[in-house]
């Protein structure tokens, strides 16, 4: 989540040296940046189910996923952009900076009320401008609604809001149920009472 707002101009050396010495996240676009404020426990869950399981479907995968902490690197109408997607996954050789990846195939935002239209407009436009970007999911916190825009689908979206559907990430080859994304934040169904035969 992107909070406050500095407006000195800041390069991106200074920007990437100042992120590791920093205890707040910040983004950076066009030398401007953002601070980041701390997230709910339903936004960390679902997060965490997302990333545990990219993580056990690439464990043998030369793709690697990566949590909050990692930033992706682009450029938007030439300017410089550094964003913290809550997940994202790259495979690309070419991917050797230590902060930042410049070549993901997917990219997950994990959306509350307050940043569902930064998510939906002001970062969706960027990241689909990646070259190697092949899916971007968008999940919201509540309610239940799952979102994934597709380069082979000329980025129309695909959305899932009932937990017993299937959300398929073709480029890794991964089936995920909508329930196991929110697997820690959803009530449990209660089971529906059928009527006795007897009755």
């Amino acid at each position: 989540m992107q909070a406050a707002l500095r407006r000195d101009f800041i390069t991106v050396e200074d920007y990437l040296a100042g992120e590791e010495a920093s205890e707040v996240k910040h983004e950076y676009v066009g030398g401007v940046v953002y601070a980041m404020s701390g997230t709910s426990k339903e936004h960390n869950r679902i997060t965490g189910n997302i990333y545990a399981a990219f993580l056990r479907r690439l464990r043998h995968s030369p793709c690697r996923p990566f949590f909050s902490d990692v930033k992706v690197r682009l450029e938007a109408l030439g300017d410089d952009v550094f964003y913290y997607p809550d997940v994202m996954v790259a495979c690309d050789p070419r991917d050797t900076h230590r902060l930042f990846s410049r070549y993901p195939i997917i990219l997950v935002e994990v959306s509350s009320p307050s940043t569902q239209r930064l998510d939906r407009r002001e970062k969706r436009w960027p990241y689909q401008t990646i070259e190697t970007l092949e899916e971007y999911m968008l999940v919201a916190q509540d309610p239940v609604e799952v979102t994934v825009f597709r380069r082979a689908n000329k980025w129309n979206p695909g959305v899932f809001t009932r937990r017993e559907n299937t959300v398929s990430l073709k480029s890794i080859g991964l089936a995920l149920k909508v329930s196991s994304i929110y697997e820690g934040v959803l009530r449990p169904q209660r089971p529906s009472r059928k009527l006795r035969a007897d009755a």
